[in-house]
């Protein structure tokens, strides 16, 4: 049974090497970079988790989390702490307008095939959702046409993805969504609480994905790829590395869209970047 004198216990810092050792294993693993300014974060995660193991000594953990199968757990255990980013729906409003203008014109056009959107570092699904209630909008009030659209979420955290998967959310992280939006595409659940319809939530599907391993995503040909508030944890050059590949998971004529401030200077022979001085998006060029 793990100790109980670990709450009496004051939390011990990280030596230079331990906090390194860890850093490493971080990028390594995930290509998630923990700066000098992320430490207390680490230090808190790390101490939380070995509390409930009734572990004092940080290099015994880090080894833990490196021994087989059973490590390999310990390490989706302790990665759903250091990942799961809180988030909440129509985060930055100005992408999702774009996003409506772009879904209007689409549907105005008439669409040869299905949409396919993809949320990449979903987390909990707020940004899935987010998307799918602007592609039912664009479709119109007849339910029926949300059969000509699908929205994938994909994160790391096996945490975030079963929240995304149930769909329940408390009422502040709908603060950016209307009135009309919550009696159409909601309903009261407890505590008060807010449960995305099941018509809605049977658009979305959710996969564990680790961004270094795009390659073997099976996703292909989207029309649209959100992917806010991931890329700031990468390097630069990782950064780059993964546009490149989302850049060519897109469709001809499919819009991506990423934070704001997360990229400078990227460009692709392939990739278009849109005027809009709110919004960081580019659209894969047409024949591409």
């Amino acid at each position: 049974m793990p100790s109980t004198s670990w709450s009496l216990k004051p939390t011990r810092d990280l030596l230079p090497k331990q906090f390194e050792a860890w850093q490493t294993l971080l990028e390594n693993r995930t290509g998630m970079v923990l700066d000098e300014r992320r430490r207390s974060f680490l230090l808190t995660q790390l101490n939380a988790r070995m509390r409930e193991l009734g572990l004092d000594n940080y290099d015994e953990y880090l080894a833990r989390v490196g021994e087989g199968p059973q490590g390999a757990v310990e390490w989706a255990r302790l990665l759903d702490r250091l990942t799961v980013q809180e988030t909440r729906f129509f985060r930055h409003p100005a992408s999702f307008n774009l996003l409506d203008e772009y879904l209007q014109e689409r549907v105005r056009q008439g669409l040869q095939r299905p949409l396919q959107m993809w949320s990449a570092g979903c987390s909990t699904g707020d940004e899935m959702y987010s998307l799918a209630i602007c592609a039912a909008q664009a479709l119109g009030e007849d339910e029926k046409q949300w059969s000509q659209f699908g929205v994938t979420g994909t994160d790391i955290s096996a945490q975030a993805l079963r929240t995304a998967s149930q769909g329940v959310y408390a009422a502040a992280r709908l603060n950016n969504v209307s009135q009309a939006q919550r009696e159409r595409f909601f309903t009261p659940a407890e505590d008060g609480r807010y449960a995305v319809i099941d018509a809605l939530k049977s658009r979305c599907c959710n996969i564990r994905l680790n961004v270094l391993e795009l390659n073997n995503a099976p996703l292909h040909s989207m029309d649209v790829i959100f992917c806010q508030n991931l890329l700031i944890y990468f390097r630069r050059w990782r950064r780059r590395d993964i546009l490149n590949r989302l850049i060519e998971r897109l469709a001809p004529g499919g819009i991506m869209v990423i934070g704001v401030g997360e990229v400078t200077g990227w460009q692709h022979p392939d990739a278009v970047p849109v005027a809009d001085e709110h919004v960081l998006a580019f659209m894969r060029r047409n024949g591409a």
